[in-house]
């Protein structure tokens, strides 16, 4: 199974992980890799569920973004729907498996296409 179908399962969750779970695509014409890495929330002992859990991630999960000579760590936003990632300057969402958001903001919001990488 290729990896970017086994992070697409990911996200929607359809199989679930303790371990990270990589991803590639080609994103503005050059290769994008992807590792999931799940953070240090202990949802255990809590009176309701873990708020904002979607998809098997939960806010404290990361992406390590590698992509054009730069490594990025995007934590999980809190925001509903699909889990997205950002810090600020660089944002990521894979609510499509086939054509994830890339953005980048630079004064304005730069959009960089994105699709499966094959092997």
């Amino acid at each position: 199974m290729s990896r970017w179908l086994v992070a697409a399962l990911l996200l929607l969750g359809l199989v679930s992980s303790a371990h990270p779970v990589a991803a590639d695509w080609r994103c503005d014409g050059d290769p994008l890799s992807i590792e999931l890495l799940h953070g240090a929330v202990d949802p255990t002992g809590l009176l309701h569920e873990l708020p904002n859990s979607s998809d098997g991630t939960v806010p404290g999960d990361t992406l390590l973004l590698r992509w054009r000579g730069v490594e990025l760590q995007l934590p999980r936003t809190n925001n509903a729907g699909s889990p997205s990632y950002t810090d600020g300057r660089w944002w990521w969402r894979a609510e499509d498996p086939d054509h994830p958001e890339f953005r980048e903001r630079r004064g304005a919001v730069v959009s960089y296409p994105c699709e499966p990488l094959v092997d």
